[in-house]
């Protein structure tokens, strides 16, 4: 048998690599085999079968080789590597910047990707920013498209949205770390990998592993968990078992550590002058740690360290004292070690490509990402090999390396991604939760001078917001004033960037004057080649802003800008400028979520690390049904019950709101204002209460005179009201009309002969008694009628403005008032209407008090004529679940409450004013609890608060439209609501 030459044995191998490729180009509705460990020293492998090979394409001119080498199912690593060339094995070791969006083929950085593939035999590619479905397919066109399975890399430092359009976010680490729980380190780098898995990516670069003991840092800054090293070790651990429990291969970086440097390495080569005794307490501390928790790589720093290296002025990257002699041998790490981005100035400006990873291969790094010229890299590697200045058999060492891996992730039986499983694995609802838990559990509030936190407009009626920020977009801050809008009924804004005029700054200054208090939001943050600290102008400027008026910092970035701005009067840490961070900040500000975070850092001069202030949760917050142990799932019976009554014409639109344990965790409209269906009903909806009015006017007015000593419980009515000094009526009380057992009749119809307020109060009052006072129960809105009128005669003002002044307008219900009609036009449109009037106004009534009685009585009436929001209701219901207090201030006594609340009737069980869930059916339904309070109206309205389950379901429709005859279910629809939200609660 004649021997096989060289070239032929070269040419015979260069075919078995390409038929394994084009074997692996199988179905991609098989889900993706991963095999790694959290255990670096275990791993199992999953056979597969491959049975596609359709993907072989024409153009390709080699043979079918044999496959006892590189069967996909049984690759040998040491085989593999022996059929490859030099500059095969050269390439591998190369990292290319992709993009992950859509590219047609003949897209100009698609067909460069592809030369890089098949002519430099690149090892794999480095995701920068991206869409999910962009990056995915144009992660299966590369790899069809590469004879040895690519490596796919990415940054996803917070979560895969730091480089993917629709994915997790997560706060920044130092959030994380602010929030006392290293488990939530441990999850964010769990659904991190989930999402990278499910995204194609086999290794993600994080955690960030530095100490941010610098506060001048201008690269890492929140970047890191903390200043403090055993912080970061912990939290830094935990996210890398979170990671590797889902067989992702996470990166620390950047060793032997970034956080004590003043300068960017991706401007230029920072010197950091500690000695190894420093170096090793506190920087390699981290590192030492993650090793040994069996992190699986590790990502070199641009930085000299000249009082440790015995190689003077070189970056760790290519210093061997750094990385062969710490890192390897004396840390004992056996990864793999990959560079900092080779392109970076601090490598860049000093090096040429190729001596740039000659220098790096003989420190011991394995993966050399983003060189500025592959290329020119790979010649002069290739050129250094031959020469004998770099061995071959160092290069053979990291691809060895890189291969193993490659087979031990799957990637030669499987390395297309399943598109149609995306959908379901990222930026699911369960990785959207924990990602918003842990945002509202990062803030941190270092200052509260005076108690400004949190902010109620009733002590700060105007609010104006200025958003800083380092950029020219002008649309920083949008996010935070839109919603510190849905908290405050008067706010203006303004941004203070690089484009900010004279004008505008002196529109700035006439504002704050005019405010009640000032909120300064700082967007402020690390941005790679770029200042983190305010401009000596801006600083100037800010002073000048809040000098004279009360001031908020918020700062949703860089956290060293309190240094900048100490006078302010209240600080809140909110570590970056994303969605859900804005979305979990406001809130707080007003009290819907507990602060309790702890600064991971010192900030010199000022705060110590694990200082921070706490503040309960006083107000109400919108929120997922799954936050407050709510099945989204379960509440969907909703909308069919809503529905159902709708098309069954029991109204013909409403909405429902649920409040558990503080948040609106579901609320909806549903339907139209009237059949003509013309107005769609929105969550804001305002409706005329009826009934409502007693529990929500009425008897919280007396409850607070009654509290302040102006009036007892037990008064003589005749107090008051001087028709009831004799007679029957002299013995009746104030509580008697809160029982309805006065002996008063229910109700009278008065209107057909008498229409002016006066002569219908005057009725009222000398209307005769039907039953011996005490004796029975007769629900009266006379009574309450009556209730008003004392509430008048002892303030001094109409109930509308009493109520107004003691609890609509300080609890911030701005849209809940009598007579609506006499306000705006806005307003008006969300009022659905209550009736059509054929009897006695002859007019659609909307806008206007339903209740005749009350609508002759100018619209304001003890037992009617008041109108809401569901969101409004929902916050008087929070307030009387809270035992009386709201943001921090109190409006009536828990005692008070649970007294007025309690079964106080022998003959029916109700409390004073407020109805009570009754035995038998109940519109409060079957499942609340016995201690379950509230009130219905005849319009259609209701609402019942159950205590025992911090449970409040609020219900606003106009069944009484066109006529009162309509709607005569509500009762049921009421019932079967109430029962479904409390069979929706997770035990």
């Amino acid at each position: 048998m004649s021997c096989i030459s060289k070239k032929q044995q070269h040419l015979y191998n260069t075919i078995i690599i390409l038929i394994v490729a084009f074997l692996s180009t199988q179905s991609c509705s098989h889900s993706q085999q991963t095999t790694a460990k959290t255990d670096r020293k275990s791993s199992v492998e999953q056979p597969s079968v491959l049975t596609n090979i359709n993907s072989f394409k024409k153009s390709d001119t080699t043979e079918i080789p044999s496959r006892n080498i590189l069967s996909a199912n049984n690759i040998k690593v040491d085989s593999l590597l022996q059929t490859l060339s030099l500059e095969e094995k050269i390439g591998q070791l190369f990292f290319v910047r992709a993009y992950g969006y859509f590219k047609n083929d003949d897209d100009a950085s698609y067909k460069r990707l592809i030369r890089q593939i098949r002519d430099h035999h690149i090892g794999g590619v480095i995701f920068f920013n991206g869409d999910i479905y962009g990056q995915t397919i144009l992660t299966n066109k590369l790899q069809r498209r590469s004879k040895i399975p690519l490596w796919i890399t990415q940054d996803m430092e917070y979560g895969a949205a730091m480089r993917v359009d629709g994915a997790t976010r997560f706060p920044p680490a130092m959030a994380v770390a602010a929030t006392q729980n290293t488990d939530y380190a441990y999850w964010m780098g769990k659904v991190t990998a989930q999402e990278a898995k499910a995204l194609g990516v086999n290794q993600i670069f994080a955690p960030v592993l530095d100490v941010n003991n610098n506060p001048n840092n201008p690269v890492i800054n929140v970047r890191s968990f903390s200043g403090d090293p055993d912080t970061v070790a912990k939290y830094g651990d935990r996210f890398v078992q979170g990671v590797q429990s889902e067989g992702i291969v996470s990166t620390a970086k950047h060793f032997p550590g970034h956080g004590d440097t003043d300068t960017d390495s991706h401007l230029s080569l920072p010197v950091i002058t500690s000695d190894f005794a420093r170096l090793d307490s506190v920087e390699l501390l981290p590192f030492r740690s993650a090793v040994g928790e069996g992190i699986n790589s590790i990502m070199s720093a641009h930085i000299s360290f000249p009082n440790v290296s015995t190689q003077k002025n070189l970056p760790a990257t290519m210093d061997s004292t750094v990385l062969n002699q710490i890192l390897i041998d004396s840390l004992r790490f056996r990864g793999m070690v990959v560079t900092d981005g080779l392109e970076m100035k601090g490598i860049a400006s000093h090096f040429s490509p190729g001596e740039a990873v000659i220098k790096a291969l003989n420190a011991g790094v394995d993966m050399m990402l983003l060189s500025p010229d592959e290329l020119t890299a790979i010649n002069e590697v290739k050129t250094a090999v031959h020469k004998g200045k770099l061995q071959e058999s160092r290069i053979d060492r990291s691809v060895r390396k890189l291969l193993r891996w490659k087979k031990k992730h799957g990637l030669f039986e499987k390395r297309q991604i399943d598109i149609n499983s995306l959908s379901s694995k990222i930026s699911n609802r369960d990785h959207e939760l924990i990602a918003e838990e842990i945002s509202r559990k990062s803030l941190t509030l270092l200052k509260n001078k005076n108690d400004i936190l949190p902010l109620r407009a009733a002590k700060y009626p105007k609010v104006t917001v200025v958003s800083v920020a380092d950029d020219e977009s002008g649309s920083a801050g949008d996010g935070l004033v839109s919603q510190i809008k849905d908290y405050h009924p008067d706010v203006s804004s303004h941004v203070l960037d690089k484009r900010t005029s004279e004008a505008e700054m002196s529109e700035m200054l006439q504002d704050a004057k005019e405010a009640d208090l000032l909120i300064i939001g700082s967007f402020i943050y690390v941005r790679s080649a770029e200042k983190v600290q305010l401009s000596k102008e801006h600083l100037t400027f800010l002073k000048k802003l809040y000098k004279d008026t009360p001031s908020v910092l918020v700062a949703f970035g860089n956290p060293y800008i309190v240094q900048d701005l100490p006078e302010t009067d209240a600080q809140l840490m909110a570590w970056s400028a994303n969605r859900g961070q804005v979305k979990s900040a406001v809130p707080a500000l007003f009290g819907g979520s507990e602060i309790n975070g702890r600064l991971p850092i010192k900030i010199p001069g000022m705060y110590e690390i694990n200082h921070g202030l706490t503040l309960p949760q006083t107000t109400l917050r919108a929120d997922a049904p799954e936050v407050v142990e709510l099945s989204r799932d379960s509440l969907q019976q909703l909308e069919t019950i809503m529905n159902e009554a709708i098309f069954d014409s029991t109204f013909p639109g409403g909405v429902i709101t649920v409040v558990k344990n503080g948040v609106i965790a579901y609320q909806e409209g549903f339907g139209y204002q009237t059949y003509k269906k013309l107005t769609p009903v929105k969550e804001d909806a305002i409706y005329d209460l009826a009934s409502l009015t007693k529990v929500t006017a009425t008897t919280p007015a007396i409850m607070k005179l009654v509290e302040e000593g102006i009036i007892s419980i037990d008064d003589k009515v005749g107090n008051y009201i001087p028709e009831f000094t004799k007679g029957q009526k002299k013995n009746i009380t104030i509580r008697n009309l809160l029982l309805h057992n006065s002996g008063l009749p229910a109700f009278r119809v008065y209107i057909d002969s008498l229409k002016s307020e006066s002569r219908i109060i005057e009725a009222v009052k000398n209307e005769p008694l039907v039953y011996n006072t005490g004796t029975k129960y007769e629900y009266s809105d006379l009574g309450f009628i009556l209730l008003g009128e004392i509430v008048e005669e002892v303030t001094g003002m109409p109930l509308n403005k009493y109520v107004q002044k003691k609890l609509y307008y300080p609890l911030g219900m701005n849209s809940t008032f009598f007579n609506p009609k006499r306000y705006n036009h806005w307003v008006n449109k969300r009022i659905p209407p209550t009736e059509i009037d054929t009897t006695y106004r002859m007019k659609t009534m909307k806008g206007e008090v339903h209740d005749e009685r009350a609508y002759y009585l100018e619209g304001v009436a003890g037992h009617a004529g008041l109108f809401s929001t569901a969101s409004d209701l929902a916050i008087y219901c929070q307030m009387l679940l809270n035992g009386g207090s709201y943001a921090g201030k109190e409006y009536l006594k828990s005692e008070t409450i649970n007294t007025y609340t309690s079964r106080q009737s022998s003959h029916l069980n109700r409390g004073y004013g407020f109805d009570r869930k009754s035995n038998g059916f109940s519109t409060a339904g079957s499942l609340t609890s016995d201690k379950t309070f509230g009130h219905t109206g005849f319009t259609g309205t209701s609402y019942w608060i159950d205590p025992e389950r911090n449970l409040a379901i609020i219900i606003l429709t106009n069944r009484t439209y066109p006529h009162r005859s309509f709607g005569k279910n509500i009762s049921e629809i009421r019932a079967r609501v109430a029962d479904a939200v409390v069979s929706s609660i997770i035990e």
